[in-house]
């Protein structure tokens, strides 16, 4: 039976952290918490920003996702690889493959009901390069 990469091989990218005021949440995270604000969008009915503490991964957050919610988002560096290693002990994704700005992604649960996504970044910087765009209509200044 293949074994997944170790998870040393798995790296925590993003903090996927839901918000019901992405306005109010921004504001708290930069003014009070000191935060960079990396990026932000409105896209497809959703506003995500994308908020950066300091060392360790950014905070996504995204008014379509629930609050409170945080879903851990891990790179991996190959995506059909190691879903294939994962099946082969029993994992099962929640729902099918799909992308988003950096690549494939897939969720799954784990037994507690937390949701974790793995994803391959095969588009590295696209959220921050499309933010940069001042011609990008979708990005909120």
């Amino acid at each position: 039976m293949p074994r997944p990469p170790p998870p040393t091989h798995w790296k925590l990218r993003f903090l996927y952290v839901g918000t019901s005021d992405i306005a109010r949440d921004v504001k708290f995270y930069c003014d009070v918490l000191g935060a960079k604000l990396v990026w932000c969008f409105h896209s497809f009915g959703a506003d995500v920003a994308a908020v950066s503490l300091g060392e360790g991964p950014p905070l996504l957050l995204a008014d379509h996702m629930a609050a409170p919610s945080c879903e851990l988002i891990f790179e991996v560096k190959d995506l059909d690889a190691t879903t294939a290693a994962l099946k082969g002990r029993g994992w099962k994704g929640e729902g099918e493959p799909f992308e988003i700005p950096n690549g494939p992604c897939v969720v799954f649960l784990d037994p507690s009901g937390n949701r974790i996504a793995l994803f391959e970044d095969i588009r590295p910087g696209a959220m921050e390069s499309s933010y940069a765009d001042d011609g990008n209509e979708r990005a909120v200044r």
